[in-house]
């Protein structure tokens, strides 16, 4: 079964928001070496889905 959804019904969602790199690494404890390599490849803004796929974080433990 498929329904027709307007554009004007989807609203916006939270992945899709424009981060600065920096202010991304610094709210997540992202390194400065991987923090580089974000910038290089996106620029100093990327979305909140791409920083979250393509960024790797140490495991916090004990």
């Amino acid at each position: 079964m498929t329904e027709h959804i307007e554009p004007k019904q989807i609203e916006t969602d939270d992945l899709t928001k424009v981060w600065s790199v920096t202010e991304y690494c610094a709210r997540h404890r992202i390194d400065a070496e991987e923090q580089a390599l974000l910038l290089k490849l996106f620029g100093p803004f990327a979305t909140a889905c791409e920083l979250l796929h393509n960024a790797k974080r140490a495991p916090r433990f004990r």
